[in-house]
């Protein structure tokens, strides 16, 4: 008798651990979060972090104050928070999501959801070293493979701060919220023929990039 009931105390222990485990794993499983305008959004936790993995299209600050719609290139360099989508062209959205400047990501009222913000440049440091560092973090960073973590980079191109669009298809580009000096603010940036990741402080503030959300 009192070997049953040791062995059944070990299959309940069993069946206990392996919830505890899966418990564990779905912690890790992907959730959503969504934008003052209603879009969702899919994540991954990368490390310690919990990532975006599509590019922001937000059009409202977080406060529902409307971003300026910037389409035309005299319009573009200048210095308040802006948005566009490639090319001016509105079915690059669903893809590609939209382009902001910089004083849209360094707003006060945030372009973020409730609960995340534009990553610094030390956060996107921190996922660049936890993904093998910068000659290799591009590889996993990119559209889904078996090889790859889930973050789902897209090339969806960039737009100068004098207005043209350039590198779609090409170029990945995201700021960063870290201010470089007057002028300037860190950005990262992928090639779609390489693993690396670029780092570089000297993004026009007025230049249109993606932006991916980091929760707090």
């Amino acid at each position: 008798m009192k070997k049953i009931t040791f062995y059944l105390l070990l299959l309940l222990v069993g069946i206990s651990g392996n919830c505890n485990r899966e418990k564990t794993q779905m912690a890790h499983l992907d959730e959503s979060v969504k934008d003052i305008d209603g879009n969702i959004y899919k994540t991954v936790k990368i490390g310690d972090q919990w990532w975006m993995a599509e590019n922001l299209k937000v059009t409202h600050y977080r406060n529902g104050d409307q971003i300026a719609c910037l389409t035309i290139d005299d319009e573009w360099d200048q210095p308040m928070g802006a948005y566009c989508y490639y090319n001016n062209d509105i079915s690059n959205i669903g893809q590609y999501g939209m382009l902001y400047n910089w004083f849209a990501v360094s707003n006060s009222r945030s372009i973020a959801p409730e609960g995340w913000h534009v990553p610094t440049e030390a956060e996107w440091q921190e996922l660049v070293e936890y993904l093998g560092g910068d000659t290799l973090a591009g590889s996993r960073m990119k559209k889904p493979t078996k090889d790859t973590i889930g973050f789902a980079a897209l090339f969806g191109g960039y737009r100068y701060n004098h207005g043209a669009f350039d590198g779609i298809g090409i170029n990945a580009y995201f700021w960063s919220s870290t201010e470089s000096n007057e002028g300037n603010a860190w950005y990262r940036y992928l090639y779609y023929g390489n693993s690396n990741v670029y780092r570089d402080d000297s993004g026009w503030k007025q230049a249109g990039y993606s932006v991916r959300c980091v929760r707090d």
